[in-house]
């Protein structure tokens, strides 16, 4: 069961942190919302990616990972894992931000361009995301002794 939860747990955050770059590029290079036909195509895509792979990656780390502490003698006082499920959660809720937008352009069948679809905060987001998930991965493979 161990090894079931350290494998769901490594393919949500290999999800997670790809999805997170992929969305960033994209809202890097997109069009401007003038353009509305390769708008239209980016915000498209962008919706699909937080859709099929952020969100279910998301869940997918957060999870196994809970279910990995919960379930392992060992971890209960591991210092090292109880740092990554705070941070775990607090991913899980910087994620529900980073998907607001894309939740709200679901329909995206050209009636809904003007702006942006990311806003400067939102890919703030994105990026500290991206950091607390390298954090968590530099945690999990070097568990260095965290001071409970």
């Amino acid at each position: 069961m161990k090894r079931l939860f350290k494998f769901l747990h490594t393919m949500g955050a290999i999800g997670l942190m790809g999805s997170l770059a992929c969305l960033l590029v994209l809202d890097a290079l997109a069009p401007p919302p003038s353009s509305l036909a390769s708008s239209l195509l980016v915000q498209n895509a962008m919706v699909q990616i937080a859709t099929w792979i952020l969100f279910p990656s998301l869940l997918l780390t957060l999870v196994p990972g809970l279910l990995s502490i919960a379930f392992t003698s060992a971890f209960h006082n591991a210092g090292w894992a109880w740092v990554k499920a705070a941070t775990g959660i607090m991913i899980f809720m910087g994620g529900l931000h980073a998907l607001a937008p894309f939740q709200n352009a679901a329909p995206l069948n050209g009636d809904v361009v003007g702006s942006p679809i990311v806003s400067q905060s939102e890919a703030a987001t994105m990026w500290m995301l991206l950091a607390v998930s390298t954090a968590n991965v530099v945690l999990g493979v070097w568990r260095q002794r965290i001071i409970r």
